[in-house]
């Protein structure tokens, strides 16, 4: 009889996560009952923001607990249906988790287009890419010929976000943390800067980098970066606040930066957080745009992949130290 192979919290993280905080099982295959369907997994997304559901730091995530399976968003195929809108055989988009089967009532799930490449789903048309579109296009709102910085600009949604800019015609600087990255951004992706923020001389490599200041910075990080945007801030720039990445795998993270609210009033920035959740009502027009973007090559997707359940607790580790570039996938054989 097939198994169900998972990989569980198998206890919550005190400082850095490490790969012992999971562990592999085996359960029975769930059986599914009226209004539910059975989900074998193809692959799922790995992403910074679930280490923030672990330190009880995500609202959306609820209270983090030991003993469940890892969530995640991923894509299947539907083996087991009663339900005629998901027939076997559909390939759908849901929260799958670490795990070869999921059991999944039907307003849980999304039908994926035939003609559209799944693993799309999971970066530009799923929550990465619909985060970097309303997040930059609707809180940070650049104008063309503005300068826009964003942070963790190699990652799943930065990457992204720095190429929705210079379709809208602005200045683009990314920050990361090595310089292959930097020349990954720079050479493939057409951003006009990036900055190791690594680099002894990051401060002032990034004052030189802005000689008209920034007028908007979409913040992955928080910490020192997000520090040093605000003393480059124009007057009204705007500031995007995503997410937190320097901030989730530690015990101890960093104070906020200096000069709030002094900054933000002198200057009159707006400083404003998102969730991609608020958005939901305009997800069909955002993922037809950036589909159109994919397609005449104007927005480039970049994916790291890894192959095989076991290895997904390896490759969260490494992502939180910096070790990916675009979005990482996990694919289940």
């Amino acid at each position: 009889m097939e198994k169900n192979k998972q990989v569980i919290i198998d206890s919550l993280p005190e400082g850095k996560l490490v790969e012992g905080n999971y562990r592999l099982v085996e359960s029975s295959l769930p059986q599914a009952s009226s209004g539910e369907v059975l989900v074998k997994t193809i692959s799922f997304a790995i992403t910074a923001g679930t280490r923030a559901g672990l330190q009880g730091s995500a609202s959306y995530a609820g209270a983090p607990k030991a003993g469940i399976v890892m969530n995640s968003t991923g894509i299947g195929e539907v083996v087991e249906s009663a339900e005629e809108s998901f027939p076997v055989g559909s390939k759908v988009l849901t929260q799958t988790g670490w795990q070869d089967y999921s059991l999944q009532k039907i307003e849980s799930l999304t039908l994926m287009r035939d003609d559209v490449d799944p693993e799309l789903y999971l970066g530009p048309l799923g929550i990465n890419g619909l985060t970097a579109y309303f997040g930059l296009l609707e809180v940070g709102d650049p104008k063309s010929k503005d300068t826009v910085m964003v942070s963790a600009a190699a990652g799943s949604v930065g990457h992204m976000v720095g190429q929705i800019a210079k379709i809208k015609g602005c200045h683009v600087i990314g920050v990361c943390g090595n310089d292959d990255k930097c020349n990954i951004l720079i050479e493939e992706l057409g951003f006009d800067t990036a900055l190791n923020y690594k680099d002894a001389n990051f401060r002032q490599n990034l004052k030189d980098a802005t000689p008209n200041g920034l007028d908007v910075y979409f913040d992955n990080t928080g910490g020192m970066i997000l520090g040093s945007a605000l003393f480059r801030m124009n007057t009204g720039g705007r500031i995007a606040c995503c997410g937190v990445v320097s901030q989730y795998d530690t015990s101890s993270p960093e104070p906020g930066p200096r000069g709030i609210p002094g900054l933000l009033i002198n200057n009159r920035i707006k400083m404003e957080g998102f969730l991609v959740f608020d958005f939901a009502e305009k997800y069909d027009h955002a993922t037809s745009e950036i589909l159109e973007w994919i397609e005449s090559g104007d927005l480039k997707i970049l994916t790291d992949k890894v192959e095989g359940l076991e290895a997904a607790p390896r490759a969260f580790v490494d992502l939180l130290a910096g070790g990916n570039i675009g979005t990482r996938i996990v694919r289940l054989s």
